[in-house]
């Protein structure tokens, strides 16, 4: 048989699938699972974006949009940057893309070649890590600290810089951690991207889920209109992860580049599923705001739990749904330490170091799961340990 390209073998797909399959195939034989690997919202999408695709399915738009997305949709996008962010982008600076993940493939592919170089958090969403790695650009990573919240430190960043760095990618909140950046932290972020001409992907898919710190849109000082790619989506906030629908907002030559790369790939957004986007956008948010209540009680209750296990401690996160506990002090690594909860407690958890190397030593727990889930992995952990 005939071999793959080189590239091919660079591929490495993602750790929470690889962790649910484990899981599931315990579930097979009998044993009970209690899931915290995978980044999804447990609760249901809002009925009235349910309603919006349905109808607009059953009504027929079920034919190509333009590859830029729906003019409808793309309106109501600036509509949304300018209430949330406090700047209206040009409708031709926005992309709709299936999914936000495929925004770091296509901004990555037309920014930076073999020669180049990214700076990225680590730890830090897979998918950065995967897309470089699979176009053969340099990853220079940015160690985040749990002395400091975990938040991606600005002189960090402006140590990596080097005549090669094409791009920074900023993510906060952030995933794994929850770490929130403060204004003035993305501000001189953004400050230093600005100083050494360098493009900056603000990866804020989780903007709208904070708790005491609000976000901050690196995208302000620049509005996106010389270096700054804003990059976010429906999955999170509208618990919306399988409709597969997210945006950018990027220099308009970018975004012409961006979306020959969509048509060359993708053709286009599904389209009805764009419609339910729109009325994601222009209908009710009282929905983010029940979730996040649910997911600050969540919160506390598994960062106490947490905090009471021998070995083990827990810094509040600010964002997002996950907690990065240190496990150091058990004595195993962060993959052993995985494995055991898996196969020992029947607790489906990851490994810090499936975010990098500077997640050795962690673990990752989502908690978007009930409270019942939560108490009960609880209970577990502080009876073995």
């Amino acid at each position: 048989m005939r071999g793959f390209a080189e590239r091919a073998g660079r591929l490495v797909g993602q750790a929470p699938f690889k962790t649910l399959a484990k899981a599931q195939e315990l579930e097979r034989k009998g044993c009970e699972i209690l899931h915290f690997e995978i980044g999804e919202p447990d609760f249901d999408t809002p009925r009235h974006v349910l309603d919006a695709g349905q109808g607009a399915l059953m009504g027929g738009k079920t034919h190509y949009s333009s590859p830029d997305g729906l003019h409808d949709l793309r309106l109501a996008v600036c509509d949304e940057v300018e209430r949330t962010r406090g700047y209206r982008p040009d409708i031709g600076q926005v992309l709709v893309t299936p999914g936000a993940n495929p925004i770091i493939y296509f901004a990555v592919s037309c920014l930076a070649g073999p020669k180049d170089e990214v700076i990225c958090p680590d730890p830090g969403f897979i998918t950065y890590y995967a897309v470089l790695d699979y176009l053969g650009v340099k990853t220079v990573r940015v160690p985040l600290l749990e002395k400091n919240e975990f938040r991606m430190s600005p002189d960090h960043i402006r140590d990596r810089i080097t005549k090669r760095t094409k791009l920074i990618i900023l993510n906060s909140p952030q995933n794994p951690t929850g770490s929130v950046m403060c204004e003035e932290e993305i501000e001189e972020v953004a400050g230093i991207a600005e100083e050494n001409d360098i493009y900056l992907l603000s990866d804020e898919i989780y903007g709208k889920l904070t708790y005491d710190t609000p976000h901050h849109s690196a995208s302000v000082r620049d509005r996106c209109k010389e270096r700054t790619i804003l990059l976010d989506g429906f999955s999170k906030a509208y618990a919306m992860t399988g409709w597969r629908l997210g945006y950018s907002v990027a220099p308009e030559p970018l975004t012409k580049k961006m979306s020959l790369l969509l048509q060359t790939i993708v053709s286009c957004t599904t389209t009805f599923v764009q419609w339910g986007g729109v009325t994601a956008l222009k209908g009710d948010q009282g929905c983010i705001s029940d979730m996040m209540r649910e997911f600050r009680e969540r919160r506390d209750v598994i960062v106490s739990g947490l905090n009471g296990v021998n070995d083990i401690s827990c810094v509040t996160p600010q964002g997002a749904f996950y907690v990065f506990p240190n496990i150091k002090k058990t004595g195993m690594t962060s993959q052993e330490f995985a494995d055991h909860l898996l196969e020992e407690l029947g607790i489906a958890v990851l490994p810090g170091t499936a975010f990098g190397p500077a997640g050795e030593g962690y673990i990752r727990m989502s908690y978007a799961t009930s409270i019942n889930t939560i108490e009960k992995a609880m209970k577990k952990m502080k009876e073995h340990f």
